[in-house]
C-alpha cells in the first residue's frame, strides 16, 4: 500500500466472557477500496465491524481506524464514519427529508447545510421525488437507499455496511450495487459484510473469509477462486447413490451431496465426456464456471451454523 491503511488490525481479538468471537485476526483496508467480510453466521464478522465502528471495545491486539485508536478516539472516528446497519432503523413517523434532517443534527450540521446535502443525496439515491413521503410508505429497496443517504449526510470517508442488500429483490439489489459503485468512484472507502457471494464478486476489491472466529483466506475474488477451486464445476444429478463411488478421481475435488454430485475440474466438457465413457448417464448435467460461493463452501463447509 502506497499510503497508510485506513483500517489496520493486528492480532485483533474479541471475547464475551469465555466465548471468543474474534480470534487474533490481521487485516488492512486501503483508502478508496471496497473490502468485504464473508463467513457463516457466528464467524465473527459483526463483532469485527462493531470494533471498527468504535462501538465495541477490543479484547486484545491492536486496531487503528482512520489513524486513530477506537477506544481512545471513538467520538472522533464516528464523526467520520457512515454506518448502514443490517436492519433499517429509520423513523417511520417522519418523512424522508425529516429523517435526514434529524440525523444531520446529530453531527451538529446547520439546517441549511443539511437541506443542501439532503437534496444532493436524495438525487444520488434516486429518491428526490419522495422527499415529502412518509417512510412507512416506501418499499424495502427505497428504505435501504434512504438508509444509505442518511449514512452519507456527514460526508464520511469510510462507510460500514452490514448485509446491505439482505431481503431485497434482484432489481433493488442491482440498483443498490450501482449506488455503492458510484460511492467508490467518489473515493469513499467501503467495508461490508454480505451473505451474497455474487455481491462480493461484484463489489469487493479484496475480501477475507472468516470461519470460527478466524480468517481462513484473503485476496481478491478472482485470486481466491484461482487459489482454492478448479476453474469449472460439473454438477451431476444421477437419481441414485450407486454411481457416486465410481466417480472418485475422475476430476478434481468430488463432493457427493444428497441431491447431486459436484466435481471440480479445469475442463468441464471433457469431464462430462469421461462420465459418459464410463457408461454413466446422469439425469441432468450442469457445467459452470467456479464462483466465490464454491470457495466459500470449500473453506467453511456446508453444515448450517445457528
Amino acid at each position: 500500500m502506497a499510503e497508510p491503511p485506513l483500517i489496520e488490525a493486528h492480532d485483533l481479538t474479541k471475547r464475551y466472557d469465555d466465548f471468543v468471537a474474534v480470534d487474533g485476526i490481521d487485516f488492512a483496508v486501503a483508502r478508496g477500496e471496497t473490502f468485504g467480510f464473508l463467513g457463516p453466521n457466528g464467524a465473527g464478522k459483526s463483532s469485527t465491524m462493531r470494533m471498527i465502528g468504535a462501538v465495541s471495545p477490543t479484547s486484545g491486539g491492536t486496531l487503528r481506524v482512520l489513524g486513530r485508536d477506537p477506544e481512545r478516539d471513538g467520538p472522533a472516528i464516528r464523526e467520520r464514519l457512515g454506518v448502514v446497519p443490517q436492519e433499517d432503523n429509520l423513523d417511520l413517523e417522519l418523512d424522508v427529508g425529516e429523517n435526514l434532517l434529524v440525523y444531520g443534527r446529530f453531527f451538529g450540521l446547520p439546517r441549511d447545510e443539511i437541506r443542501r446535502r439532503s437534496d444532493e443525496l436524495l438525487e444520488f439515491v434516486q429518491l428526490a421525488d419522495r422527499s415529502d413521503a412518509r417512510v412507512d410508505s416506501l418499499s424495502g429497496g427505497m428504505k435501504r437507499r434512504l438508509t444509505i443517504a442518511r449514512a452519507l449526510i456527514n460526508e464520511p470517508e469510510l462507510m460500514l455496511l452490514d448485509e446491505p442488500t439482505t431481503g431485497l429483490d434482484p432489481q433493488a439489489r442491482h440498483a443498490l450495487w450501482d449506488r455503492l459503485y458510484r460511492l467508490k468512484q467518489r473515493g469513499v472507502t467501503l467495508v461490508l459484510t454480505t451473505h451474497y457471494m455474487d455481491e462480493a464478486e461484484q463489489l469487493c476489491d479484496r475480501l477475507v473469509i472468516m470461519d470460527r472466529a478466524k480468517i481462513v483466506a484473503e485476496g481478491s475474488p478472482r485470486e481466491l477462486i484461482e487459489r482454492f477451486v478448479e476453474r469449472e464445476v460439473v454438477e451431476l444429478r444421477t437419481g441414485t447413490d450407486g454411481d457416486a463411488p465410481s466417480l472418485d478421481g475422475i476430476g478434481g475435488h468430488v463432493e457427493v451431496l444428497q441431491d447431486r454430485i459436484v466435481i471440480g475440474t479445469d475442463d468441464g466438457d471433457g469431464l462430462v465426456d469421461r462420465v459418459h465413457a464410463l457408461g454413466l448417464h446422469p439425469e441432468t448435467v450442469l457445467v459452470r464456471r467456479a464462483t466465490l460461493e464454491d470457495v466459500f463452501l470449500r473453506l467453511t463447509g456446508r453444515s448450517l451454523i445457528d
